[in-house]
């Protein structure tokens, strides 16, 4: 009876996802100080009642329950139980519960961290972040219940996807959710604040912690999603501009910008009404990036098969949702005014042009994402948009704003004066000018036109984001954690800069046809293809090739890749062999069988790839320092302004 207990959970929950938005938003607009009293409770039985559900379908998986629809179609007895778990969130209904229960998650730790938020404001927030558990809810029981039954039962499952019978794609949604789900927070903290009408710095300080945390998840999740598609796909590349990948990298560009607005805002009182349109629109691109993987409007190794109806009611959620909020910003952002000035060199005008070209380069990525699925609407016929849009048009907002980093950083707040920080800003330049030609000419010997220019912006950013925690420890001064979190998070985006113009620049890569003894040379390496022979796993079997590499004649390792065929659904797929060696990962895969004894290979030279994950991890560990810095869950200490329907509000 567990799918039938679970089910009933998630009715429950449901109960109380509508009890925790009425008394959230109704309680403190009527002046019902019981009714803000009962948001908790309602919080904490929905978290109980969603973790029931996801405990009962796991369970259910795990004990081979092929009676429950979902379980026969994404599971197998042969399935290791690693897979067996992570099989739950591998297909729509269950990633959906996921979904949910990482936002009961996020509304649970936002009670316990309101403890010292002014109660009315904390049970808005909670009564927004209940609408959005509503609506997804009642989404999942009305469309895609995971605990739907069989009658009769099937005798075995049809297995999970192959492609998802990975460590690095089993791990990967829980922690992409968890930075998609938590752009909710700061949607919820907006939508509060503008209910409330006390948009003011205390407002901006609470919502930071969330936001940063949010954007960490999400640069991890990303980062994985990246590294398992180099691995496991077989071409070896590690972004591709799916539809799917910049469903995710839309809500990051943004939430870059939110991080950064809101720190204007807590600082200086400005900004406040692109503030909550920021935050308005990170969590609507999370939204929107629902509705792609899940409309069956895009065709991607990412996306789930999910039929129309379920984007329709997706869609009619995200705008009644968004259209709430832009309801809620029309009414209360013309109200927002600020006395404050700040001269064109003062930090203030940095953080507004780095919003600004975060804000073109999202754009510039949803315009590509969508323009096929517009083209295909309107009859026009069909439209592909990939890497030669994609790479020269971001880039056209990506190097003027990594160059404004490194200046940035150092400016004051107000006035724009760099004073002495000039020379040292001078100084590193040249270095990173020096660094990065012997870097593009002497190491690698070659190298594009911008090249040198790509990796002295990535040394100088590293360098520059350096200078202001090394004068601290020589002063002896503290470093909050803030200024700890930003410095290695920017010196993550320094690595990241550093690493892909290395890697796009000296990639070297041959697709070759070799017999068993057959030779190929690429870049310093000789690669010697020994053959193939049958191999066997717990639930595939299929062929593994043994390839010997050379550097220079010198005996380097042995490369094993492999083609397995799973047993259930007789799908193919490219088990990469990858290692490092010189900084640089050599690449083996296996291709086509072609006769007479010959395979197909790709191999790969790919210098400093790994730097590119690296990075990525870097940013968001940044990002989780700067999220528990105490000092954003202190309130300012003068009292918050409330907007009225006539005036605006002051500096603050």
């Amino acid at each position: 009876m567990l799918p039938e207990l679970g089910h009933f959970a998630l009715i429950l929950a449901l109960l109380l996802a509508a009890l925790q938005a009425f008394f959230g938003i109704a309680g403190p607009m009527l002046g019902r100080d019981r009714w803000i009293a009962a948001v908790t409770p309602a919080v904490a039985g929905q978290f109980v009642m969603i973790g029931t559900s996801v405990a009962c379908l796991i369970t259910s998986f795990v004990g081979n329950d092929f009676s429950v629809a979902y379980i026969a179609e994404n599971s197998n007895s042969a399935l290791p139980l690693f897979y067996r778990v992570s099989a739950m969130w591998g297909a729509h209904e269950g990633s959906l519960l996921l979904w949910i229960f990482i936002l009961s998650c996020w509304t649970v730790a936002v009670t316990i961290g309101s403890s010292r938020l002014p109660p009315r404001f904390a049970a808005r927030v909670l009564g927004v972040l209940g609408v959005v558990s509503f609506g997804f809810l009642l989404f999942t029981l009305a469309t895609s219940n995971p605990f739907n039954r069989l009658d009769p039962a099937a005798p075995d499952g049809r297995d999970l996807n192959p492609v998802l019978q990975d460590p690095a794609l089993a791990i990967h949604p829980p922690i992409l959710y968890t930075g998609y789900v938590g752009f909710a927070v700061a949607f919820a903290f907006a939508c509060a604040a503008m209910l409330e009408g006390r948009l003011d710095q205390n407002w901006a300080r609470w919502t930071r912690p969330w936001t940063t945390a949010a954007w960490a998840f999400l640069s991890c999740g990303i980062a994985l999603g990246s590294w398992w598609a180099y691995y496991e796909l077989g071409w070896g590349g590690y972004w591709f501009w799916d539809p799917v990948e910049n469903a995710s990298f839309m809500p990051w560009l943004v939430g870059t910008a939110l991080i950064h607005s809101l720190a204007v805002t807590d600082k200086r009182g400005l900004f406040k009404s692109w503030t909550l349109l920021l935050a308005i629109l990170a969590f609507s691109l999370s939204l929107l990036g629902t509705f792609l993987v899940r409309s069956g409007v895009l065709v991607s190794v990412h996306s789930f098969a999910a039929d129309p109806t379920r984007g329709i009611f997706i869609l009619v959620f995200l705008i009644v949702m968004i259209g709430g909020a832009l309801t809620l910003y029309a009414w209360r952002a013309p109200l927002l005014k600020s006395q404050a000035g700040f001269e064109l060199g003062a930090r203030e005008s940095f953080l507004l042009f780095n919003n600004i070209l975060l804000v073109i380069a999202a754009a510039t990525v949803f315009a590509g994402t969508m323009a096929p699925l517009i083209s295909d609407s309107l009859g026009l016929g069909t439209l592909s948009v990939g890497a030669p849009y994609f790479n020269p048009t971001f880039m056209l907002s990506m190097l003027p704003l990594m160059a404004l980093l490194s200046v940035g950083i150092h400016t004051s707040w107000k006035r724009g004066r760099l004073g002495d920080k000039k020379r040292m800003l001078l100084t590193t330049l040249v270095v990173a000018a020096v660094l990065a030609c012997g870097l593009a000419f002497g190491i690698y010997s070659k190298g594009r036109v911008l090249t040198p220019v790509g990796a002295a912006v990535g040394i100088w950013i590293i360098l520059t984001s350096l200078v202001d925690p090394i004068d601290r420890l020589r002063r002896k001064l503290s470093l909050p954690r803030a200024v700890v979190g930003m410095t290695i998070a920017h010196i993550g985006i320094g690595i990241f800069v550093l690493a892909l113009t290395t890697v796009e620049s000296f990639t070297v890569e041959h697709d070759v046809s070799l017999a068993k003894g057959g030779m190929t040379t690429v870049g310093a390496y000789e690669f010697r293809f020994v053959g193939v022979k049958a191999i066997e796993g717990p639930n595939y079997d299929g062929v593994g090739g043994t390839v010997v590499v050379t550097r220079h004649g010198a005996p380097l390792t042995v490369l094993y890749p492999q083609k397995r065929q799973y047993w259930v659904q007789h799908s193919v797929t490219t088990e990469a062999a990858i290692e490092m060696h010189y900084g640089s990962n050599v690449l083996v895969a296996l291709g086509e069988d072609l006769g007479a004894g010959k395979w197909s290979v790709r191999i790969q030279v790919r210098p400093l790839v790994n730097l590119v994950w690296l990075a990525a991890f870097i940013m968001a560990v940044g990002g989780g320092i700067a999220a528990s810095d105490r000092r954003y869950r202190l309130a300012r200490t003068a009292e918050a302004p409330v907007m009225s329907g006539a005036a605006g509000e002051g500096a603050g």
